[in-house]
């Protein structure tokens, strides 16, 4: 199975909860089961706030979210116009109230990353989809459950 998406968004806080909920609507139309819905939405949760509070938008005032369903993997990306420094994941004490958004991207991902060109960067995260919801892991075998 293949598909994507991509959404163009506004650089505001509440545009978290619009990417959440419009791509776990359209994971779970593709058959991806709830605990991978579960983690891509976190993932992509952590990698939009983190744009809104560190970087600069796209022209447009705009942040781009996309999405891309490839065979056992789930790939979400999130492009903004780039901050003063480059994404990183960072320690912070227990009782920090911020601060550990990309040690959970890093945790709950296969891999991550980040890549900058002449409009500005873009944080990207690939999760293993862990099954589909119908039982299969999209290669035609039986996911372990």
């Amino acid at each position: 199975m293949s598909a994507s998406s991509v959404v163009l968004l506004p650089n505001i806080p509440a545009s978290v909860g619009v990417a959440r909920r419009t791509l776990g609507a359209d994971l779970r139309a593709h058959g991806i089961a709830e605990p991978t819905v579960g983690d891509a939405a976190l993932v992509l949760s952590e990698l939009l706030s983190n744009s809104i509070r560190h970087a600069q938008p796209l022209p447009g005032a705009q942040i781009r979210v996309t999405w891309r369903l490839n065979g056992g993997t789930v790939e979400v990306t999130v492009s903004d116009g780039g901050g003063l420094t480059r994404p990183h994941p960072v320690s912070s004490s227990p009782t920090s109230v911020g601060g550990r958004g990309l040690s959970i991207v890093e945790h709950l991902s296969r891999r991550w990353g980040v890549r900058d060109d002449e409009v500005g960067t873009t944080v990207w995260a690939e999760l293993p989809t862990r099954g589909n919801a119908n039982g299969s892991n999209g290669s035609g075998r039986l996911a372990a459950r």
